[in-house]
């Protein structure tokens, strides 16, 4: 995550230098004037996540370690423009993420270690809201909810983690928070943001055996992610 975050800033670093000179000068060039008197606009957009889960015990103590991998994101942005300062948006896409799980107890890698790996298709229904335009710069904050598919959560198997199977269900829920800037340049307008992703449903799908090692203990595991993305329009 400290990779994407340095690329975040050197991108937007690079963004404030292109034009600059045009955003703190005295009588700014204001690139693409009429961009946000559209009612209805589109684009799409690329970007990083880093999935993790949050896992709630029924009884304390022996915790699954979580480590996040750095996966990939695409999509496409559908923005309805519903007041000056308001947009109601719609950004299906498609993410790659992966987890390691490790569990307590066990002496082999074969039963402590699970690599989760997913493909989901999200599907979030998102209002933004901008602040007043300076020069060519917009700040902004973005939230909602999204209903997410993940392609890769072996629901349908009947082997579980005592056959090395780790099981989610294929539907969950979660609700998105985040921030970003608008740049506009002559010909684009180009949208770093940062969102985090909170599940509000459980996904396991727990074992076979109610006292397994692996999911007997678990009340709840729900997503948690940090989404960077990075939007054209």
């Amino acid at each position: 995550m400290k990779k994407i975050l340095i690329l975040l800033t050197l991108i937007s670093i690079s963004s404030h230098a292109q034009f600059g000179k045009s955003m703190f000068a005295k009588d700014p060039i204001v690139n693409l004037e009429n961009f946000d008197k559209q009612r209805v606009y589109w684009g799409y957009f690329l970007g990083f996540s880093s999935f993790d889960f949050k896992v709630e015990y029924k009884t304390p103590g022996q915790d699954i370690n979580v480590v996040a991998n750095t996966g990939f994101n695409v999509g496409l942005v559908g923005a309805l423009r519903l007041h000056e300062y308001v947009e109601l948006r719609f950004e299906p896409g498609l993410y790659y993420a992966s987890r390691t799980l490790t569990f307590q107890g066990f002496t082999n890698d074969l039963d402590a270690l699970r690599e989760v790996k997913a493909t989901y298709i999200d599907f979030p229904l998102l209002v933004k809201f901008c602040s007043l335009r300076t020069g060519n710069v917009r700040p902004f904050l973005v939230g909602g909810y999204s209903a997410t598919l993940n392609l890769s959560s072996n629901s349908k198997a009947k082997e579980d983690n005592s056959e090395q199977k780790f099981r989610v269900k294929p539907w969950t829920q979660n609700y998105q928070l985040g921030f970003g800037i608008d740049f506009y340049f002559e010909y684009f307008k180009f949208s770093p943001s940062i969102r985090g992703v909170f599940g509000l449903t459980d996904e396991l799908i727990r074992d076979n055996d109610p006292n397994s090692p692996w999911t007997g203990n678990i009340e709840s595991m729900k997503t948690r992610a940090v989404l960077i993305n990075f939007t054209f329009h």
